[in-house]
């Protein structure tokens, strides 16, 4: 591309994988439209982040976002349909594997925690919550349209992943993490 502007989407649509052209607000561009913000939020997270693990945990977690947002930015059952990476039950398997690693070093929870502690783990808590939009979009859009079955696992186990690093974050920290309690109590 010459530019990086095309003037192809001024009148409010935009062109998927398959070169069909779309609303940008149709079901589809909502969901990858959110998953490319939750990378983006990652990204941010990982600028605030030392931990060299922790960072090669969420840069694999981006790379595969832009295997997601391909997915979701190609119809399933469309002729002339592009080749496209799939989101895989070994992507799902993988990141429930670093979660119960990294849960391992963490005290179990027995109520809810208040999202704060280190820039970096409150930026996780930001990313986990626009993990769970990104999932809640694909819902909707799975229920209008066939997707990977695969896709919405991912993004479930992913704002879980996300969780347990921003809580890792802030023990590796010496961060204490603050306890929900009712007004109640």
């Amino acid at each position: 591309m010459p530019r990086i502007y095309t003037r192809t989407g001024d009148k409010g649509e935009t062109g998927l994988f398959s070169g069909e052209r779309v609303p940008k607000d149709s079901l589809r561009i909502e969901a990858y439209g959110t998953v490319d913000e939750l990378s983006s939020s990652i990204g941010h997270a990982r600028s605030l982040i030392e931990d060299k693990e922790v960072d090669n945990v969420l840069e694999k977690v981006q790379r595969d976002l832009f295997i997601v947002a391909a997915e979701l930015a190609t119809r399933t059952k469309k002729e002339g349909r592009k080749e496209v990476p799939h989101v895989t039950e070994a992507m799902v398997k993988d990141l429930e594997e670093q979660i119960d690693s990294l849960d391992a070093e963490l005290a179990r929870l027995s109520t809810f925690i208040v999202p704060s502690g280190t820039s970096a783990a409150t930026a996780l808590h930001v990313a986990r919550t626009v993990a769970r939009r990104a999932e809640r979009r694909t819902v909707t859009l799975a229920r209008k349209e066939q997707l990977n079955p695969q896709v919405v696992p991912y993004l479930n186990r992913l704002s879980s992943l996300l969780f347990v690093v921003a809580r890792v974050v802030n023990k590796r920290s010496g961060t204490e993490e603050k306890k929900w309690t009712s007004r109640l109590q």
